[in-house]
């Protein structure tokens, strides 16, 4: 009976081994997680710090970061790539907030559901919180959020007597009254981006929004009113061949355009809040001489709203290690890591409270304000066929901004080729 004893007694002390060993969550052992993002505009790159941090609350996982190229065009296409191939090769990404629901849909995105409630969004922006969501389900976390905001001379507004402008009208009339004033060449007017790709797209929304129209209406229709869409194409075309904006717009995005205004070249710019950080940098040549305030309306009915953008973080369906990786995703979301970019690199945050927080206001005293008016700014459509939309009618508004092609024609040829391919996708 010895035998048998000393046998059970192996068995008892490997099986006992064999529950210590799952115990101690062996998937954290030797694990590589791969980040892909955006390059970080800043002083300070918070990523490496913040991923150390990770590591050292996550014996055993290391963190390697990888960034993405600025466009978003090029952005979107990597990830289109890579996730409809064999193998990603990475994590966790961020996602411009627009592509949660297209990605959710393809199925490239891991169902969050299971670990964050409605509860755990509810420290974020409404707007945040609701792009992060697709059929009921959660699909990413927010991240950093962005709104449209007009940027303007406060130097050159008070020499003349001017407040900031909260119409287009009142905006054209300041730009006129300012130049003549200057008489300085160098001095440009308004500048935004016009190049073609997404950062035009969300200018000519806000043209729309400012119009008392929009692209999809409440009901799923493709330009309500066909004619205020045109007219408001129409206006951005005039704000170039007035002169009130350079022809290089047409060339222009969010860095083009921010190093003219930085350089102290135009009197306003439409950007987003990580620009006023540098504005008001040690080194600016613009250091207190610039305001914000609301985008302008056009119309009565007109909204002044800056689209809501911004980052969201998603995990890859095929992450080897999916608990890893979403705690990785909560970690960077989370206030803590909120924070800490907010201070060193001007990445403003999804989480509301924040924008309260004693130690970032002091440094950044601008940041209830920029709170009030991302709460005013309005979404882009929120939809799994935003790519569509956007890839469809970008060369229709640039024909339109360039002057090759008017207005009215550009909507109407956008809508016709948008009815076919959304009519083949559904």
């Amino acid at each position: 009976m010895a035998p048998a004893r000393g046998l059970t007694a192996r068995l008892l002390l490997a099986a006992l081994l064999l529950v210590l060993g799952c115990s101690a969550e062996p998937r954290s052992s030797g694990v590589t997680l791969v980040f892909k993002h955006a390059h970080i505009i800043g002083p300070v790159d918070p990523i490496p710090s913040l991923l150390r941090a990770f590591e050292a609350d996550h014996p055993g996982v290391r963190v390697t970061s990888e960034s993405l190229p600025w466009s978003s065009d090029e952005q979107h296409q990597f990830y289109a790539i890579n996730l409809e191939g064999a193998s990603a090769g990475f994590d966790v990404m961020m996602l411009d907030l627009i592509w949660v629901p297209e990605f959710a849909r393809a199925g490239w995105l891991l169902d969050l559901s299971p670990f964050v409630d409605a509860q755990g969004l509810s420290p974020y922006f409404p707007s945040a919180a609701s792009a992060a969501t697709s059929a009921g389900r959660v699909w990413a976390l927010p991240w950093n959020m962005n709104a449209g905001l007009l940027y303007y001379r406060a130097d050159l507004l008070a020499k003349y007597g001017l407040r900031p402008p909260e119409t287009w009208d009142e905006l054209v009339a300041d730009v006129q009254r300012i130049k003549a004033g200057e008489r300085d060449p160098r001095l440009d007017g308004y500048v935004w981006q016009g190049k073609q790709y997404e950062g035009m797209m969300v200018n000519v929304l806000e043209a729309f929004w400012a119009s008392g129209t929009t692209l999809l209406g409440d009901d799923g229709r493709l330009f309500p009113h066909p004619e205020r869409a045109a007219d408001a194409l129409a206006f951005l075309r005039g704000l170039i061949e007035s002169g009130i904006s350079p022809a290089w717009v047409t060339a222009a995005d969010e860095e083009l355009s921010r190093r003219a205004f930085g350089d102290g070249h135009a009197i306003f710019l439409r950007n987003w809040p990580y620009a006023l950080d540098l504005f008001r940098g040690p080194n600016s040549d613009l250091r207190d001489k610039v305001g914000i305030a609301r985008l302008p309306r056009r119309t009565p009915d007109g909204a002044g709203a800056g689209s809501t953008g911004g980052a969201h973080l998603g995990v890859s369906k095929r992450s080897a290690y999916p608990e890893l990786a979403v705690a990785l995703a909560r970690f960077l979301t989370g206030a803590r890591a909120q924070k800490d970019m907010m201070a060193r690199a001007a990445l403003y945050p999804t989480r509301e409270a924040l924008y309260q927080d004693p130690d970032l206001v002091r440094d950044h005293p601008a940041l209830p304000r920029i709170h009030t008016l991302m709460l005013a700014g309005r979404p882009r459509p929120v939809t799994p066929h935003y790519l569509v939309l956007s890839t469809t009618l970008q060369p229709e508004f640039s024909a339109v901004l360039v002057g090759i092609k008017p207005a009215r024609r550009a909507i109407d040829d956008g809508r016709r080729r948008l009815e076919h391919f959304l009519g083949s996708a559904r």
